[in-house]
């Protein structure tokens, strides 16, 4: 009994002992700079230690809230949160630093990594579409949101050093959404929902213009037209098709009657323009 109570003594003196232990280093915080709680946080930044990062930021906004070094704090967060892999807390510390400082010029940054941050989302989008037959409207939603991240940036602050790369990937980014929606148009044509078909593919030649999709769209609604005995119908859009792509793999598919999908061709064009995310 003796032996016991000497061991939970121990153990108890060696509890409170690592308390302390823990405590000491937010105590001994209470005297700190603001230079020195930035100096810190961005020490662990650079090591990689995100959640220490984020606790130094975090308690650096709390006890000096304003000025530049808290500002400075707040953009950092964004970027440790997107590192941390959190992509949900970036984009609400982006927006809540757009909201906060509208005229700061680290608003640029924030775009950027709002957008940045639904890019990489958007990959996911991705691996689930070449592995699943069925792609839902709202598949693509990290994708348009990059996209009017990026759009928002480039429109604001073309002079920002995030513009070029932000440029670059909303070209990307045009391309995955059309050819969503060719994948839809797709989804219907197997079905035998002609009607729903032909307004997809009208939605991409409109709405994008410059995507390698509208070359899809167009070949995709001549056959459409094609199944439902619109043959006129079916003549313009295979007429405008061969101006435009005269070396289309839909021509003599649509001159025979036939129609094969031309999914793994649409994933391999837009895998290969798919921008570098460093």
């Amino acid at each position: 009994m003796k032996l016991f109570r000497a061991l939970f003594s121990v153990v108890v003196a060696l509890m409170v002992a690592g308390g302390c232990a823990s405590l000491k280093p937010e105590s001994a915080r209470d005297d700190w700079p603001v230079e020195k709680f930035y100096s810190e946080a961005t020490h662990a930044l650079s090591k990689k230690r995100w959640e220490l990062a984020l606790e130094l930021y975090q308690a650096l906004e709390a006890r000096y809230p304003y000025g530049p070094y808290a500002d400075q704090a707040h953009i950092d967060t964004i970027y440790a949160y997107y590192k941390k892999e959190e992509p949900e807390s970036a984009i609400a510390a982006a927006d809540r630093f757009i909201r906060l400082h509208p005229t700061h010029p680290g608003v640029a940054y924030a775009y950027y990594m709002k957008g940045l941050v639904n890019f990489n989302e958007h990959r996911n989008f991705l691996d689930r579409w070449m592995g699943t037959a069925v792609v839902s409207d709202r598949d693509p939603r990290a994708a348009r949101e990059s996209f009017l991240a990026f759009r928002e940036l480039v429109s604001r602050y073309p002079q920002s050093p995030y513009t070029e790369n932000a440029g670059q990937r909303m070209k990307h980014l045009l391309n995955v959404l059309a050819m969503s929606e060719i994948s839809v148009a797709d989804y219907y044509f197997k079905r035998g929902a002609y009607v729903a078909v032909v307004n997809r593919c009208k939605n991409v030649i409109e709405e994008y213009q410059q995507t390698f999709a509208v070359e899809d769209a167009l070949g995709l609604m001549a056959v459409a037209y094609q199944r439902m005995g619109m043959d006129e119908l079916a003549r313009d859009s295979l007429r405008i098709l061969k101006i435009n792509f005269p070396n289309s793999e839909y021509i003599p598919q649509i001159a025979a009657g036939e129609y094969s999908t031309q999914r793994g061709s649409w994933m391999s064009r837009m895998l290969k323009r798919q921008p570098d995310d460093s």
